[in-house]
């Protein structure tokens, strides 16, 4: 008798199905046009200065209007990061040696684009011992004495279990040290499985006891499975950790091996948000669905200067 071979049915949900399908982007999640000429001297000196940026890295919405005005986001220490977040795109691993010329090289970039404000963040560097903080410390004081009408914003991991390293970076006098809080409490294992919570809100309140003329900010994305609740609960959490600036943008997920996307907030919904946190007491707020950390920091910390100016 013929043996007749039992085919077992396959499984739909393991052919020709991402583990997490990306949803279809709404019509007010469009990145505007660039001025080509612009866009393409700020790619050329980026790249010819051999630098690092996270427009590139985190594959950014906003790049292409960002650069055509010559503003892009430098990021230092590498491109591979130590870490290995849900909703990131930077690609994680075993990072190279530092480039004892990145001080300079980022220095001479901020002149050559003209930049009156400059954003420097960087990858985790878990593997250094100070976490990268003395690296940053050299990159602001040189950026700083090349470019002495610039106004510098760094963008920092949070040094976790570094003990007092991020003290470093502050010594060098930021205008602005930024450290984004990224998602709610809930959300952190499976979000942020290689951070905390409360270690980082610690972070941003010792930064303002150490430096009080430094201005703090932080950042959340939404869209990953969180509550208003939850929202309006961290917004209180930074405030009392004494956060000057909140930026809130929606969670774009790269690709379907990222953290899956739940929800795309509507431009009201990130309206309200931002009101809500205006009427919190933070000085300045950015809320809008292609908000992110860097997303018009020159404009806005432009417009901080000014109303001061006015104000006195």
């Amino acid at each position: 008798m013929k043996m007749i071979k039992k085919i077992r049915p396959r499984h739909p949900e393991k052919v020709n199905n991402p583990i997490n399908p990306i949803k279809k982007k709404p019509e007010w999640i469009r990145s505007k046009l660039s001025n080509s000429k612009e866009f393409f001297l700020t790619k050329t000196i980026v790249n010819k200065n051999n630098l690092v940026t996270v427009c590139q890295e985190a594959n950014c919405p906003n790049i292409t209007e960002c650069w055509s005005k010559r503003h892009a986001t430098f990021m230092i220490m590498g491109d591979t990061c130590t870490r290995a977040c849900a909703f990131c795109d930077v690609k994680t691993g075993k990072p190279g040696k530092l480039d004892e010329f990145e001080p300079l090289k980022i220095a001479q970039a901020v002149k050559k684009l003209n930049l009156k404000h400059v954003v420097i963040t960087s990858v985790d560097r878990d593997d250094l011992e100070d976490g990268g903080s003395n690296h940053f410390f050299k990159v602001i004081n040189q950026t700083r004495n090349s470019n002495p009408n610039t106004t510098i914003e760094v963008l920092t991991p949070d040094f976790l279990r570094k003990g007092d390293a991020y003290k470093k970076v502050l010594e060098a006098n930021p205008d602005v040290f930024n450290h984004n809080i990224e998602t709610v409490p809930s959300l952190y294992l499976k979000v942020r499985p290689g951070s905390r919570y409360f270690s980082s809100l610690e972070l941003l309140k010792n930064a303002k006891k150490i430096n009080k003329k430094v201005f703090t900010k932080s950042g959340i994305m939404v869209g990953l499975g969180e509550n208003k609740d939850e929202i309006l609960q961290v917004m209180d959490d930074l405030k009392a950790a004494d956060v000057d600036f909140l930026t809130i943008g929606q969670y774009l997920q790269p690709s379907v091996k990222h953290f899956p996307l739940k929800k795309y907030y509507t431009p009201q919904e990130f309206e309200e948000l931002g009101n809500i946190a205006k009427n919190k007491g933070f000085l300045l707020v950015s809320s809008s669905p292609l908000t992110r950390s860097s997303y018009h920091a020159d404009e806005d910390f432009a417009k901080l200067q000014q109303n001061r100016i006015n104000f006195h």
